[in-house]
């Protein structure tokens, strides 16, 4: 007579997929990826009668390599969050883990594979959102509105010290340095050389927060010319230490 009692799931795995050793059953379990006729079963101790038809899945796309994070994603366009430390995209100066690389990892391990498509740049030092285009049209159409300037951007920026004016424009030249961090390029005559091939910064800002040693400044967004990363120096008593939008442009 045909057995009639039940067993236990990970007990009919074994016998579907001998080659396959106990751990990785059960990692198929813990992911989800087992069903009993049309429910997904995690419990390896889970009974299965013997006509019950038991599947394995595919397995699950990769998760964003850390210390990146999904914001948002759709069928065109990848939003993530990058955190201060890491570059956007590489030079041909530099080959390390950046945010482009992780994100194409990311992008050719979905079904239907896919790959990005880099629009804007954040600084090193920056953090914040970077948004990727996953799709050619979706390309075209961002860098068309870059180029044009309709993008708008809100920069926050903690300065050391307290900033007395609620409001004003910080002008300077930034440089990027061999190690590619942005800074502010000094105003001695003596490093001409060094503003010379720097780029023009111009921000205007206003407070948003008062601390007790600190001021928490706002960065309006919507670009027009050229403005980069704030010159923080310059900001009154509000010196160092700023921690500004990006330099990396459309």
């Amino acid at each position: 007579m045909p057995a009639t009692e039940p067993t236990s799931v990970l007990v009919r795995l074994r016998a579907e997929f001998p080659d396959s050793s106990g751990r990785r059953l059960r990692e198929w379990l813990a992911a989800g990826r087992v069903k009993v006729g049309a429910r997904v079963v995690r419990d390896p101790r889970a009974p299965v009668l013997p006509d019950e038809p038991v599947t394995l899945g595919a397995p699950p796309p990769p998760a964003l390599a850390p210390p990146l994070r999904v914001i948002h994603e759709d069928d065109a366009l990848l939003v993530v969050e990058k955190p201060p430390g890491l570059l956007t995209i590489a030079t041909e100066r530099k080959g390390e883990r950046t945010a482009y690389r992780l994100i194409w990892d990311y992008l050719a391990g979905r079904r239907p594979p896919r790959r990005p498509f880099v629009v804007h740049r954040l600084d090193r030092e920056t953090s914040g959102l970077l948004l990727v285009a996953t799709s050619v049209d979706a390309k075209r159409r961002l860098q068309a509105e870059f180029a044009a300037r309709a993008v708008e951007r809100v920069y926050v920026a903690v300065v050391e010290g307290v900033v007395r004016a609620d409001q004003g424009t910080l002008e300077g030249v930034l440089v990027e340095d061999r190690s590619l961090r942005v800074r502010s390029a000094p105003p001695r005559a003596s490093r001409r050389r060094e503003r010379d091939r720097g780029r023009q910064a111009v921000t205007h800002y206003r407070v948003l927060e008062r601390r007790r040693e600190a001021t928490l400044l706002g960065a309006p967004g919507r670009r027009r010319g050229r403005p980069r990363r704030p010159p923080a120096r310059g900001a009154g008593p509000a010196a160092p230490g700023a921690a500004g939008p990006d330099g990396g442009g459309a």
